[in-house]
């Protein structure tokens, strides 16, 4: 099965950049997340939106550890969503998740963002 091309869209929702990508990340996807890593502006919350990847392989878990360290060095925040289960597994075997909250859905990541950001209140 021939890779998927991997792509990147940004969107400010709830006061957070939402990272959509689409296709597979592998060595090929390093110029979309860095691309989109500027794109989030000055966004002190980055959600990697994972509901249209197919595939990570290792060298796309490096660079998903890369996007945590640039947000790590920038007090960025880096939250993930929409993993299936197999790439939860391995973001949790990898301690991925112990760097990054993770959510079942970009509506669900974004609900407590809006939260965070009104101290609770609706």
């Amino acid at each position: 099965m021939p890779a998927s091309r991997f792509e990147t869209e940004v969107r400010l929702e709830a006061g957070i950049a939402v990272v959509l990508m689409r296709g597979d990340i592998d060595r090929e996807a390093e110029s979309g997340l860095a691309a989109a890593y500027l794109a989030a502006g000055d966004a002190s919350v980055i959600l990697l939106d994972f509901t249209a990847v197919g595939y990570i392989n290792s060298t796309g878990i490096a660079l998903i550890v890369r996007f945590l360290a640039d947000g790590r060095r920038d007090r960025r925040e880096i939250r993930a969503c929409a993993l299936s289960p197999h790439y939860t597994e391995i973001f949790e075997l990898t301690r991925l998740s112990d760097y990054m909250h993770i959510f079942d859905d970009a509506a669900s990541a974004t609900a407590v963002a809006t939260s965070e950001m009104t101290g609770g209140r609706s």
